[in-house]
């Protein structure tokens, strides 16, 4: 429980809340690097992606959940149960409220489960996005939802601005119990490479594509080749689940899987700091979503979402 500085605390902080609540904006915000996909479409997040963060003599984990919203295929059930799982397995949970949007029918929802999940853990209620509405908005909206749930703090942020989140990182360091470090000092995220840079090409297929198909797709990297002058090679499929939408991901020509593999090709060698040659190419995999395989991949249980 100490290092060569004295005592440390460590501990599971989880970020839930409706689908484009800002969840993994402030995870990204919070790490201080992006290790979570950020888009404008909702239900982006799949798997449950931990962020490492460092204050003061705690290491704080997030676990920033897939959304929560009411499910209708296998996939939409196995993420909905991840994100109620990472509420569980957490030492403090963090409810994200869009301050514009209120208390809508979905944060209701999640109000109503959150007593059975929490336990006696303590719960923070972190408004966000306070620049879209007025002061005296804020504080209504702040009563109303601490009149519907016990929140152990109440906390008015931007996450995308970075405003109040310093506020709530601090308290929740001096919430997290006495332990050693979970990662190491250098560690800003537990996922694989891999996975983060197939995270990193979904993220570019979702804000080029539209309608449905962002979420009938899914991206494996298939290898990953370190070479001797430094650069790393990476394979990826993308795989789609009927061949019409094959030809939307390709694009007339090929315009479109080329621009979103140079749009994947440079955050990455941005996020690794060097030279990155992406690969990637589409498969048609009509039962992909029913497949036990993609949900590991997607760090989900297939069976969560029978």
């Amino acid at each position: 429980m100490t290092t060569q500085d004295g005592p440390t605390k460590a501990g599971f902080v989880a970020l839930i809340g409706e689908p484009n609540a800002g969840k993994s904006t402030l995870l990204n915000r919070m790490v201080g690097a992006k290790v979570s996909i950020v888009t404008h479409k909702v239900q982006t997040t799949r798997a449950r992606i931990r962020g490492v963060v460092l204050e003061g003599d705690a290491q704080i984990v997030f676990v920033d959940t897939p959304g929560l919203f009411r499910p209708r295929r296998r996939l939409d059930r196995a993420m909905v149960a991840a994100a109620w799982g990472g509420a569980a397995d957490a030492d403090v949970i963090v409810l994200l409220v869009e301050a514009h949007r209120g208390l809508t029918d979905g944060v209701a929802n999640i109000l109503n489960g959150l007593p059975q999940v929490a336990g006696e853990r303590k719960v923070a209620l972190a408004i966000n996005k306070i620049d879209k509405v007025q002061a005296e908005e804020l504080l209504g909206l702040s009563e109303k939802l601490n009149a519907e749930f016990p929140f152990a703090e109440t906390f008015m942020i931007s996450a995308e601005r970075g405003h109040g989140v310093d506020d709530l990182r601090k308290w929740l360091a001096g919430e997290m119990p006495d332990s050693p470090w979970l990662y190491p000092e250098d560690q800003i995220a537990d996922l694989p490479l891999r996975m983060i840079a197939a995270e990193m090409t979904r993220e570019k297929l979702t804000l080029r594509l539209h309608q449905e198909l962002p979420y009938q797709l899914t991206v494996e990297t298939e290898s990953w080749e370190e070479r001797p002058d430094g650069s790393a090679r990476i394979d990826q499929v993308i795989y789609v689940s009927r061949d019409g939408h094959k030809g939307i991901v390709l694009g007339k020509k090929g315009e479109t899987i080329k621009a979103v593999s140079r749009a994947a090709r440079e955050e990455l060698e941005k996020f690794l700091e060097r030279k990155v040659h992406l690969f990637t190419r589409v498969l048609v995999r009509e039962k992909w979503m029913d497949d036990a395989e993609r949900y590991s991949e997607m760090g989900l249980d297939f069976k969560d979402g029978a």
